[in-house]
Protein backbone atom coordinates (compact mmCIF):
# COMPACT_ATOMS: atom_id res chain seq x y z
CA UNK A 1 0.00 0.00 0.00
CA UNK A 2 1.07 3.74 -0.77
CA UNK A 3 0.59 5.57 2.27
CA UNK A 4 2.42 9.29 0.44
CA UNK A 5 1.40 8.63 -2.76
CA UNK A 6 2.68 10.03 -6.15
CA UNK A 7 1.50 12.67 -7.97
CA UNK A 8 1.86 15.47 -5.42
CA UNK A 9 2.47 18.92 -6.24
CA UNK A 10 5.99 19.34 -5.37
CA UNK A 11 8.84 20.76 -7.56
CA UNK A 12 11.01 18.18 -9.20
CA UNK A 13 14.08 17.87 -6.92
CA UNK A 14 12.40 18.30 -3.93
CA UNK A 15 13.59 16.32 -0.90
CA UNK A 16 10.66 16.66 1.18
CA UNK A 17 8.48 14.02 0.13
CA UNK A 18 11.34 11.49 -0.24
CA UNK A 19 11.89 12.50 3.34
CA UNK A 20 8.33 12.07 4.73
CA UNK A 21 7.48 8.91 2.29
CA UNK A 22 10.40 6.66 3.53
CA UNK A 23 9.99 7.67 7.24
CA UNK A 24 5.57 7.03 6.64
CA UNK A 25 6.78 3.56 4.70
CA UNK A 26 9.06 2.82 7.97
CA UNK A 27 6.22 2.86 9.79
CA UNK A 28 3.96 0.95 7.25
CA UNK A 29 1.62 3.47 7.91
CA UNK A 30 0.94 2.94 11.32
CA UNK A 31 0.83 6.95 12.48
CA UNK A 32 -0.91 9.93 12.91
CA UNK A 33 0.39 13.02 11.13
CA UNK A 34 -0.50 16.65 12.25
CA UNK A 35 0.70 18.85 9.44
CA UNK A 36 1.51 22.82 9.19
CA UNK A 37 0.78 25.30 6.45
CA UNK A 38 3.90 25.13 4.53
CA UNK A 39 5.34 23.15 1.73
CA UNK A 40 4.22 19.99 2.15
CA UNK A 41 0.47 20.84 3.11
CA UNK A 42 0.25 22.62 -0.53
CA UNK A 43 1.18 20.39 -1.82
CA UNK A 44 -0.20 17.19 -0.86
CA UNK A 45 -4.04 18.20 0.64
CA UNK A 46 -5.02 20.32 -2.11
CA UNK A 47 -9.29 20.84 -2.14
CA UNK A 48 -10.18 17.43 -3.49
CA UNK A 49 -6.88 16.05 -3.50
CA UNK A 50 -4.50 14.49 -1.22
CA UNK A 51 -1.34 12.36 -1.47
CA UNK A 52 -2.20 11.10 2.06
CA UNK A 53 -2.41 7.28 3.00
CA UNK A 54 -3.05 7.87 6.76
CA UNK A 55 -4.76 9.68 9.05
CA UNK A 56 -3.97 13.43 8.56
CA UNK A 57 -5.16 16.66 9.79
CA UNK A 58 -4.14 20.21 8.63
CA UNK A 59 -3.03 22.53 11.32
CA UNK A 60 -2.43 26.01 11.23
CA UNK A 61 0.83 27.64 10.70
CA UNK A 62 1.69 27.82 14.01
CA UNK A 63 -0.35 25.01 16.46
CA UNK A 64 1.00 21.71 14.77
CA UNK A 65 2.63 20.73 17.72
CA UNK A 66 -0.34 21.55 20.25
CA UNK A 67 -2.84 19.44 17.49
CA UNK A 68 -0.37 16.51 17.57
CA UNK A 69 -0.54 16.80 21.58
CA UNK A 70 -4.26 16.68 21.47
CA UNK A 71 -3.99 13.43 19.30
CA UNK A 72 -1.87 11.77 21.88
CA UNK A 73 -3.91 12.39 24.53
CA UNK A 74 -6.72 11.09 22.87
CA UNK A 75 -4.94 8.28 21.54
CA UNK A 76 -4.36 7.61 26.08
CA UNK A 77 -7.52 8.01 26.44
CA UNK A 78 -9.47 6.03 24.18
CA UNK A 79 -7.01 3.29 25.02
CA UNK A 80 -5.73 3.16 21.36
CA UNK A 81 -1.96 4.26 21.36
CA UNK A 82 -0.85 1.33 20.44
CA UNK A 83 -2.18 2.07 16.69
CA UNK A 84 0.61 3.81 15.90
CA UNK A 85 2.89 6.82 16.63
CA UNK A 86 1.61 10.70 16.35
CA UNK A 87 3.83 12.54 14.10
CA UNK A 88 4.50 16.36 13.52
CA UNK A 89 5.74 17.21 9.77
CA UNK A 90 6.63 20.92 10.10
CA UNK A 91 8.48 23.37 8.31
CA UNK A 92 11.25 25.91 9.83
CA UNK A 93 9.01 28.62 9.85
CA UNK A 94 6.17 26.81 11.48
CA UNK A 95 9.09 25.41 13.70
CA UNK A 96 11.62 27.82 14.75
CA UNK A 97 9.19 31.29 14.27
CA UNK A 98 5.63 31.25 14.47
CA UNK A 99 5.10 27.72 15.87
CA UNK A 100 7.75 27.53 18.66
CA UNK A 101 5.53 28.89 21.90
CA UNK A 102 3.01 25.63 21.18
CA UNK A 103 6.46 23.65 20.43
CA UNK A 104 7.72 24.93 23.65
CA UNK A 105 4.51 23.50 25.60
CA UNK A 106 4.67 20.36 23.99
CA UNK A 107 8.52 19.36 24.47
CA UNK A 108 7.46 20.65 28.45
CA UNK A 109 4.74 18.44 28.77
CA UNK A 110 6.15 15.36 27.28
CA UNK A 111 3.88 14.46 25.04
CA UNK A 112 4.72 10.85 23.56
CA UNK A 113 5.33 13.02 19.93
CA UNK A 114 7.74 12.68 17.26
CA UNK A 115 7.96 16.37 15.90
CA UNK A 116 10.02 16.60 12.22
CA UNK A 117 11.34 20.01 10.96
CA UNK A 118 11.49 19.84 7.18
CA UNK A 119 14.22 22.13 7.31
CA UNK A 120 14.58 24.41 3.90
CA UNK A 121 16.15 27.45 5.31
CA UNK A 122 12.66 29.48 4.84
CA UNK A 123 9.35 30.65 4.28
CA UNK A 124 9.16 28.68 0.53
CA UNK A 125 5.84 28.20 -0.42
CA UNK A 126 4.80 31.85 0.65
CA UNK A 127 8.36 33.53 -1.43
CA UNK A 128 10.85 32.79 -0.23
CA UNK A 129 10.74 35.17 3.19
CA UNK A 130 13.45 34.78 5.65
CA UNK A 131 13.09 32.61 8.71
CA UNK A 132 15.25 31.62 12.25
CA UNK A 133 16.57 28.95 9.99
CA UNK A 134 17.70 31.18 7.10
CA UNK A 135 21.66 31.43 7.51
CA UNK A 136 23.79 34.49 7.63
CA UNK A 137 23.99 35.84 4.31
CA UNK A 138 21.10 34.23 2.32
CA UNK A 139 19.26 36.58 -0.07
CA UNK A 140 15.17 36.14 0.60
CA UNK A 141 12.30 38.60 -0.41
CA UNK A 142 12.84 40.16 3.34
CA UNK A 143 16.06 40.24 3.51
CA UNK A 144 17.24 42.05 -0.13
CA UNK A 145 20.94 42.31 -0.96
CA UNK A 146 21.88 46.50 -1.28
CA UNK A 147 24.48 48.47 -1.09
CA UNK A 148 24.89 47.95 2.53
CA UNK A 149 22.80 44.69 3.28
CA UNK A 150 24.72 41.36 1.90
CA UNK A 151 21.94 39.78 2.80
CA UNK A 152 20.76 38.27 6.13
CA UNK A 153 22.43 39.33 9.14
CA UNK A 154 21.70 36.74 11.70
CA UNK A 155 23.07 33.29 11.93
CA UNK A 156 20.71 30.67 11.97
CA UNK A 157 18.67 29.64 15.32
CA UNK A 158 20.06 27.12 16.92
CA UNK A 159 16.57 24.52 17.26
CA UNK A 160 18.80 21.73 18.80
CA UNK A 161 20.09 23.56 21.37
CA UNK A 162 16.43 24.45 22.41
CA UNK A 163 15.30 20.68 21.75
CA UNK A 164 17.83 19.71 24.21
CA UNK A 165 16.94 23.02 26.84
CA UNK A 166 14.04 20.86 27.30
CA UNK A 167 15.77 17.58 28.29
CA UNK A 168 13.94 15.75 25.61
CA UNK A 169 15.07 12.24 25.01
CA UNK A 170 15.93 12.07 21.77
CA UNK A 171 17.20 14.77 19.63
CA UNK A 172 18.94 14.75 16.01
CA UNK A 173 19.47 16.63 12.92
CA UNK A 174 19.32 14.68 9.54
CA UNK A 175 19.40 15.32 5.47
CA UNK A 176 17.76 13.72 2.57
CA UNK A 177 20.73 13.29 1.24
CA UNK A 178 21.57 10.27 3.34
CA UNK A 179 17.62 8.68 3.33
CA UNK A 180 18.46 5.62 5.02
CA UNK A 181 19.82 7.87 7.99
CA UNK A 182 16.52 10.21 8.12
CA UNK A 183 14.76 6.45 8.87
CA UNK A 184 16.78 5.09 11.28
CA UNK A 185 16.30 8.29 13.36
CA UNK A 186 12.90 8.21 12.97
CA UNK A 187 12.35 4.72 14.19
CA UNK A 188 14.60 5.00 16.70
CA UNK A 189 13.67 8.31 18.14
CA UNK A 190 9.58 6.53 18.43
CA UNK A 191 11.38 3.78 20.55
CA UNK A 192 11.61 6.61 23.39
CA UNK A 193 8.73 7.40 25.42
CA UNK A 194 7.82 11.31 25.39
CA UNK A 195 8.43 14.06 23.26
CA UNK A 196 11.44 13.60 20.52
CA UNK A 197 12.72 16.14 18.27
CA UNK A 198 14.40 15.60 14.60
CA UNK A 199 15.30 18.32 12.09
CA UNK A 200 16.11 17.28 8.10
CA UNK A 201 17.40 19.40 5.97
CA UNK A 202 16.07 19.72 2.65
CA UNK A 203 17.25 22.00 -0.75
CA UNK A 204 14.58 24.14 -1.70
CA UNK A 205 14.91 24.03 -6.01
CA UNK A 206 13.10 27.91 -6.46
CA UNK A 207 13.98 29.42 -2.99
CA UNK A 208 17.87 28.40 -3.21
CA UNK A 209 18.22 29.10 -6.99
CA UNK A 210 19.03 25.49 -7.87
CA UNK A 211 18.13 23.14 -10.15
CA UNK A 212 15.93 20.26 -9.22
CA UNK A 213 19.24 17.66 -10.30
CA UNK A 214 21.50 19.59 -7.61
CA UNK A 215 19.56 19.15 -4.41
CA UNK A 216 21.00 16.34 -3.43
CA UNK A 217 24.78 17.24 -3.86
CA UNK A 218 23.80 20.50 -2.38
CA UNK A 219 22.61 19.01 0.64
CA UNK A 220 25.36 16.95 0.87
CA UNK A 221 27.59 19.47 0.47
CA UNK A 222 26.14 21.50 3.23
CA UNK A 223 27.01 18.44 5.51
CA UNK A 224 30.69 18.03 3.98
CA UNK A 225 31.56 21.60 4.57
CA UNK A 226 30.52 21.01 8.22
CA UNK A 227 27.84 23.93 7.75
CA UNK A 228 24.91 21.24 8.65
CA UNK A 229 26.68 19.02 11.24
CA UNK A 230 24.40 15.43 11.41
CA UNK A 231 24.44 14.76 15.13
CA UNK A 232 22.34 12.56 17.31
CA UNK A 233 21.43 12.73 20.92
CA UNK A 234 19.97 11.08 23.75
CA UNK A 235 18.84 11.88 26.89
CA UNK A 236 20.99 14.99 26.24
CA UNK A 237 24.04 13.07 25.56
CA UNK A 238 25.74 13.38 21.81
CA UNK A 239 26.32 9.84 21.28
CA UNK A 240 26.65 9.58 17.27
CA UNK A 241 27.96 11.63 14.96
CA UNK A 242 28.26 11.59 10.79
CA UNK A 243 31.70 11.39 9.96
CA UNK A 244 32.92 13.80 7.19
CA UNK A 245 35.15 11.98 4.84
CA UNK A 246 36.74 14.94 2.64
CA UNK A 247 36.06 18.48 4.07
CA UNK A 248 35.12 21.14 1.51
CA UNK A 249 35.34 24.82 1.77
CA UNK A 250 32.52 27.04 2.17
CA UNK A 251 32.64 28.84 -0.52
CA UNK A 252 32.15 25.34 -2.90
CA UNK A 253 28.57 24.95 -1.38
CA UNK A 254 27.80 28.79 -1.93
CA UNK A 255 29.11 29.75 -5.37
CA UNK A 256 25.96 27.15 -6.68
CA UNK A 257 23.30 28.91 -5.09
CA UNK A 258 21.73 31.87 -6.42
CA UNK A 259 20.64 33.17 -2.96
CA UNK A 260 24.36 33.51 -2.14
CA UNK A 261 25.91 34.41 -5.07
CA UNK A 262 25.56 37.93 -4.28
CA UNK A 263 28.28 37.16 -1.49
CA UNK A 264 31.34 36.85 -3.73
CA UNK A 265 30.53 40.98 -5.20
CA UNK A 266 29.54 42.31 -2.45
CA UNK A 267 31.82 44.64 -0.57
CA UNK A 268 30.72 43.00 2.74
CA UNK A 269 30.37 39.14 0.85
CA UNK A 270 34.18 38.45 1.77
CA UNK A 271 33.61 38.97 5.46
CA UNK A 272 30.07 37.19 5.53
CA UNK A 273 32.01 33.87 3.54
CA UNK A 274 34.71 34.23 6.28
CA UNK A 275 31.96 34.43 9.29
CA UNK A 276 30.49 31.30 7.35
CA UNK A 277 33.52 29.37 6.88
CA UNK A 278 33.70 30.00 10.96
CA UNK A 279 30.51 28.70 11.62
CA UNK A 280 31.60 25.67 10.12
CA UNK A 281 34.95 24.71 11.07
CA UNK A 282 33.09 25.18 15.01
CA UNK A 283 30.57 22.83 14.56
CA UNK A 284 33.33 20.46 13.33
CA UNK A 285 35.41 21.11 16.15
CA UNK A 286 32.61 20.85 18.36
CA UNK A 287 30.99 17.62 17.25
CA UNK A 288 34.56 16.38 15.58
CA UNK A 289 33.38 15.52 12.46
CA UNK A 290 36.21 14.59 10.77
CA UNK A 291 37.04 10.90 10.42
CA UNK A 292 36.46 7.95 8.24
CA UNK A 293 32.96 6.28 10.09
CA UNK A 294 29.77 6.61 8.19
CA UNK A 295 26.47 6.22 9.46
CA UNK A 296 24.07 4.76 6.88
Amino acid sequence: MTYFASGHGACPGCGIPVAVRNIIDAFDGKCFVANSTGCLEIISSQYGRSAWGVPYIHSLFENPAAVAAGIESALKALGRKDEGHVLVFAGDGATADIGIGPLSGMFDRNHDVLYICLDNEAYQNTGNQQSGLTPMGCLTTTTPVGKLMPGKIRQKKDMVAIALAHKLAYVATASVAFPREVVRKAKKAVEFEGAKYLQIHSPCVTGWGITGDQSFKIAKLAFETGLYPIVEFEHGELIRVRKIKEKRPVEEYLKIQKRFRHLFTHPKGEDVIKTLQSIADENIRRYNLMGTETEV
